[in-house]
């Protein structure tokens, strides 16, 4: 293995689930000639292994990014998605949610069926035990089980919840695995820890499935779907995709009864019985540790969706548990609909190894060992999401890297790809972490319904795209630039608006506005005034909110892009990798310790950084540009 022309791959992804998927497709984007997903079982590439659904609050949002950037997570969900809900509708636009539920069979063979005519990429089936490096340490491929070596310029690591995996079913029954009905992998686990890298161990789980048709619906909410699409480089652009039946999901809650179940059986749970003592995720609880942590709420959701058109079994969200399987009928028994409910599987914890993300530089390669890259769980994340976002920056920069191209970071301003990073790499992590609304500073200005036009921009300067998909996406773009124009320049007379306005509770005008004027009152929609105006409308409904939001909202929107700015052009000082920051007497001792453990690569990442102050920040340029000034050029030498 001497160069990059004897490699049999430019990049190798181990493992294939949501975040290797991503990382696979977006080496090749990136210019990667020759790519390959190594994984034990092709036929479980793309697995929704807990929930099958996609999206949610800011999930719905990253989903949308990853397709702006060529991801195929969306495209995926629209031709599986069995039930599609835009959430948080009652507040408003600039916070809404997209949410699909999928057929989990469809879904898998969605993002198999395009996996298998991608250009540059092929599928592997195998397992790999180690790792194999180059005689200057960086990484050289990969040995599978079998003793076979496969060389490559980079590797990206996205095992999920495979390395060094155990399921857990109440105290007593434990088996290895990554998920149910397959092994985990302890080899190239245990390398990595012998190799130095920092292991520790978290927790997850699932809830039971149940058979639909043993349940008693006549009590429960129903939650209908609402025709919509993910993708926008595919279904909303080209070739729409098929729409699949669409069916209902159904909202149910626990009863006293329930909590009892839990209460008296805890100490049968593998988190509470002792089995497990890593950390799970705060935000996605099981039904124990709801019952502990909340001991005075009266009852918890339970939602039931859909695990597909071809099976009656439902998954019961809001149940996640550890309990024995026996206390799991018990417990399902005693949710009001579900009084005969037969039980077709169920629930379990699982722990695995994660890695400290802050071993990363903000591009997901490896800061000590070259070429090496981590994406998804491994990273001590959680969801689907946020492991499909992590793969699509660690593949296309592992695919950048064996081109000789510089790596490309996303800023916390332009995404909340950008904030996951950020967060994971210069703040780490003390539980699995998921994304939310609040994390981000920029959630006015970032926001679902812009993906494209935040970050499409970004992926055709780095030549992402066909010039297919590139004619789709400006033929977007260039919609919303002529509403825009329309809304600023078309004048709407008072007989016109006045419908408009009774419709929202607002007097007449006594002259005629522009509609861009008018619609920045609450309640007066764009589609609305430009109708009446006579003019019109591209099809595209998200295009319409996009500049709606635009015009009703700027004087907040242009505040929160002046501070994206500013957070810009400190994501543009680079701080050098052997700063002496021990020396740096102007900073806090806190400042100093910090600095020098996390090594930030810019000025934004330092400030992310929870000890580092804003005077802290000041003086750091100040003594960075003294110990810059200090070195001598090749002239004066």
């Amino acid at each position: 293995m001497t160069g990059a022309s004897a490699h049999d791959y430019d990049v190798i992804v181990v493992g294939g689930g949501h975040a290797g998927v991503e990382a696979a497709v977006a080496a090749t984007r990136a210019g990667a000639q020759r790519v390959a997903l190594v994984t034990s079982s092709a036929s479980t590439i793309g697995q929704m292994s807990c929930n099958p659904a996609i999206g949610g609050v800011a999930k719905g949002t990253v989903v949308r990014e990853v397709d702006a950037l060529g991801g195929i997570m969306g495209h995926a969900t629209d031709l599986a998605a069995i039930q599609f809900r835009m959430l948080n509708r009652g507040k408003g636009p600039a916070v809404w949610a997209p949410r699909a539920q999928c057929d989990r069979v469809r879904y898998r063979a969605a993002v198999q069926q395009q996996l298998a005519s991608w250009p540059g990429l092929t599928v592997l089936a195998a397992t790999v035990a180690s790792l194999v490096f180059e005689t200057d340490g960086s990484v050289g491929g990969v040995r599978t089980s079998d003793g076979s070596a496969i060389t490559a310029g980079a590797v990206v690591i996205a095992t999920g919840t495979f390395l060094r995996g155990r399921i857990f079913i109440g105290t007593e029954v434990q088996s290895p695995g990554g998920r149910a009905g397959e092994p985990p992998t302890s080899e190239l686990a245990e390398q990595l820890a012998a190799l130095g890298f920092e292991t520790a161990r978290f927790k997850t789980g699932t809830p039971p499935r149940i058979d639909g048709r043993s349940v008693d619906y006549s009590n429960m909410q129903r939650q209908d779907s609402e025709l919509d699409a993910f993708s926008y480089r595919w279904s909303r652009m080209s070739d729409p995709a098929p729409q699949l039946p669409q069916v209902p999901c159904w909202l149910t809650w626990t009863s006293a009864e329930s909590k009892s179940f839990v209460a008296e059986n805890i100490s049968r749970s593998a988190m509470y019985g002792g089995a497990i003592e890593a950390r799970g995720p705060r935000y996605c609880p099981s039904i124990e540790d709801k019952i502990v942590r909340f001991p005075d709420a009266e009852r918890h959701q339970v939602f039931l969706e859909p695990e597909g058109l071809d099976t009656p079994e439902l998954y019961v969200n809001g149940l996640s548990t550890s309990l024995p399987a026996s206390v799991q009928i018990d417990l399902l028994r005693s949710v009001p609909g579900l009084e005969r409910v037969e039980m077709t599987r169920p629930g379990y914890a699982i722990e695995y190894d994660y890695y400290a993300p802050t071993g990363l530089f903000p591009w997901l390669e490896s800061r000590h060992v070259d070429g090496l890259f981590f994406a998804g769980q491994v990273n001590g994340t959680t969801g689907y999401e946020e492991a499909a976002a992590q793969g699509v920056v660690a593949g296309l920069n592992a695919g950048r890297r064996v081109a000789g191209l510089e790596p490309v970071t996303f800023g916390r301003e332009t995404s909340y790809i950008g904030v996951l990073v950020d967060d994971l790499v210069s703040r780490g992590v003390d539980e699995p972490y998921r994304l939310f609304t609040s994390r981000s500073e920029f959630r006015l200005t970032v926001r679902q319904d812009n993906a494209m036009r935040r970050l499409s921009l970004i992926g055709e300067s780095l030549g992402l795209f066909t010039a297919d998909e590139l004619r789709h996406l400006h033929r977007r773009l260039d919609d919303e630039d002529r509403l825009e124009s329309a809304a600023r320049t078309t004048s709407i007379t008072p007989d016109e608006a006045t419908p408009v306005l009774e419709a929202a509770g607002y007097a007449p005008l006594a002259h005629g506005v522009k509609a861009a004027e008018l619609i920045r009152r609450n309640g007066v929609s764009l589609r609305d005034v430009l109708v009446a105006a006579g003019g019109t409308l591209p099809a595209d409904d998200e295009a319409v909110i996009s500049v709606e939001l635009e015009l009703k909202y700027a004087g907040y929107f242009e505040r929160e892009r002046q501070n994206a700015a500013r957070m810009r052009t400190m994501g543009e000082y680079a701080l050098p990798q052997d700063a002496s920051y021990g020396t740096m007497k102007s900073l806090s001792t806190e400042a100093r310790h910090k600095l020098a453990a996390r090594k930030p690569v810019t000025l934004a990442q330092a400030s992310m950084i929870p000890g580092v102050s804003p005077s802290d920040l000041q003086n750091l340029v100040l003594e960075v540009e003294r110990a810059r000034a200090s070195v001598p050029t090749a002239s004066a030498r």
